[in-house]
């Protein structure tokens, strides 16, 4: 049975699905869970290196794009799908037409577990934010056979979505390797917005996937002057960096007994699987 559940992570830029989620991705994709990625844009504005050497926004979004192809490729995720904004852009989309795209790739994938970003971005990123207000969106969206955005797919009903939450010990943790974590967003100071350890729904054990997700993260090439602080963590940090992944269930369309899970599908397993379509064994791009 588990070889037929089905994840769908909505994301905002390449690297978001190591940093934040190798883990639980290696974990599920290890027990033959099914992965997707669908992510809003290629990161086009993400250089970390000297300002003579950029090579420019369209340049980059090719250089991050294939980056994310072999990040997913080492993490196994099955599909990626870009939706094809402009970094730095996207909380300026049309919504419509985001939440439309996302329906489209939710109804075509038809997941039982969604997963993005909370609603304050983490450390208040605006394309943050805003993929956590379409993806969640589009979930309602998805299962509204009234919807008539769905290119004509037959409306699914995700069982359970999830937002990825930090403690204030992962805050500092990330903060040690990165500085800290803050933006001024139209002349106001965003920084980091960790959970209290109570809000905290669900924490994952991926301790024993933390090398492979390191090495995802170092598929992320471009990125990798911004990362020089993290190689340099001991091995104990590591571990608790990418070992141990922890989301906030926002609903749930079955019964799940405990209040805090160590599994995204909990109440899932060994229930009759949604229909699903063949599909490729390796990570396709998909720019819909």
């Amino acid at each position: 049975m588990t070889n037929e559940l089905r994840l769908m992570l909505i994301l905002a830029h390449p690297d978001d699905e190591s940093l934040g989620n190798g883990g639980m991705v290696a974990k599920y994709v290890a027990e033959g869970v099914e992965v997707h990625l669908v992510t809003a844009t290629r990161g086009e504005q993400g250089w970390f290196g000297s300002e003579d050497e950029n090579p420019g926004p369209e340049e980059l979004g090719r250089i991050r794009e294939a980056e994310l192809l072999q990040a997913a490729e080492v993490l196994g995720i099955r599909e990626v799908s870009f939706l094809g904004y402009r970094d730095g852009e996207f909380d300026r989309a049309p919504a419509d037409e985001v939440v439309t795209k996302i329906v489209r790739h939710i109804r075509r994938v038809r997941p039982h577990v969604v997963v993005t970003f909370d609603q304050n971005g983490l450390y208040g990123h605006p394309d943050h934010i805003a993929i956590c207000q379409h993806a969640t969106a589009a979930v309602a969206a998805a299962g509204d056979a009234t919807f008539s955005g769905g290119d004509g797919q037959s409306a699914h009903h995700v069982s359970k979505l999830y937002y990825m939450a930090w403690t204030q010990e992962d805050v500092e943790l990330y903060q040690s390797a990165f500085g800290e974590l803050t933006m001024q967003i139209n002349g106001h100071r965003r920084g980091s917005a960790p959970w209290q350890e109570w809000a905290i729904t669900t924490r994952i054990d991926a301790s024993t996937h933390w090398g492979q997700v390191w090495e995802a993260i170092t598929r992320h090439r471009s990125q990798l002057p911004g990362y020089q602080k993290l190689a340099a963590l001991p091995e104990e940090a590591h571990q608790r960096l990418w070992g141990r992944p922890l989301y906030y269930r926002v609903f749930s369309r079955v019964n799940v007994p405990q209040v805090r899970e160590d599994d995204l599908f909990a109440g899932l397993r060994g229930r009759a699987p949604y229909p699903m379509p063949g599909r490729s064994p390796n990570p396709v791009p998909s720019h819909a």
